[in-house]
Order: C-alpha cells, then structure tokens, then sequence
C-alpha cells in the first residue's frame, strides 16, 4: 500500500504538535471549520457530549497564562479553543471521555490539513474550575483540553514512534 498516495494516512502521518506560532490571526472561519471537524468524531449513542469556546481576544487570552506550566504557548497561539464534555450530554464516562479525545485529534488534523498548527494541552485541566470562572461556564461542563493555535512559525518538528512489534500484544 502506497500510504503516500492516501491523503488521510498522510495527514495522520505528517500532523505534528506545534508549540510556537507566527504573529497573524488565524479567521474565524478557519476556526469554526476546526470545529466542525471536531464535531464530526464518532460519539457513543451519538450524544456528541463536546462544547467549545473561542478565545482569540488577547486580554482573556492573557487570562489563561497563569493557569498552566504552559504560559509560553498560550502567550504565542492566536488563539485557543477550549474543549469541554456536556455532564449532562454523558452516559457514561470513559465513552465519552474516548469521544472527546477523537474530536480532539479531529480538529488537530483539520487544523493541520488548512496550514495551521496546534497542540493539545491537557496539563490544564487542573484549572478547569478557574477557566470555567473566565468564560463565565457552570459545572454543567468539564474542561478537558485546551487546543492552542496559530500558523505555524516553523514545520520541522520531529518525533518518533515505537515499532509495531513493540505495541502488538497479541496477533493470531
């Protein structure tokens, strides 16, 4: 199989997270297209339990610095979507715990396939009450990342995966 030749493998393949941004917005309807990809992950039942918010004003972004060890990223992204799971829209935790982290790479992969670059931050959800206070959000929804973004500043980043071999547990 030619994996090249297949644009989805090669999306998966080439998506890489980037931390560091160049200085332009990224437009809203770029952003809004992210998340409807997201949307578009497979959900148990179909309850699509995921909310979004959209935080490209800088002085709110200002805001989320101080709340993770990950202050610089947030500084340089233009803009962040934060990702939330409905309580109430839940039937059952890990399912939909699962559900969020599909809508999570479906919108890393669609903001890959339109040029820009983003990074799942996850450390942040120790400050989900105090993020929840910013946007004015009650506890009916549950920060579970932080998708920062911007166009990327440079498209050399690396990494590695183990081999297959290493990861099969069993195969027959």
């Amino acid at each position: 199989m030619d994996t090249l030749s297949n644009p989805v493998l090669q999306a998966i393949y080439s998506r890489r997270s980037v931390r560091e941004f160049e200085d332009r917005p990224v437009p809203l309807e770029m952003i809004m297209e992210i998340i409807k990809a997201g949307t578009w992950a497979p959900s148990g039942l179909n309850n699509q339990p995921w909310r979004f918010a959209i935080v490209t004003d800088p002085d709110m972004k200002a805001k989320f610095e101080p709340l993770t060890k990950y202050d610089r990223i947030i500084r340089g992204a233009k803009a962040l979507i934060p990702v939330f799971v409905d309580k109430e829209a839940m039937y059952h935790p890990t399912k939909d715990h699962q559900a969020i982290g599909a809508c999570l790479q479906n919108m890393l992969l669609a903001a890959h396939s339109m040029g820009l670059g983003g990074v799942w931050l996850g450390e942040i959800i120790k400050s989900d009450e105090e993020i929840r206070a910013l946007l004015g959000l009650d506890g009916g929804v549950e920060l579970m990342a932080v998708i920062a973004l911007g166009f990327p500043a440079r498209r050399d980043q690396k990494s590695r995966r183990n081999p297959l071999e290493s990861v099969i547990l069993y195969n027959g």
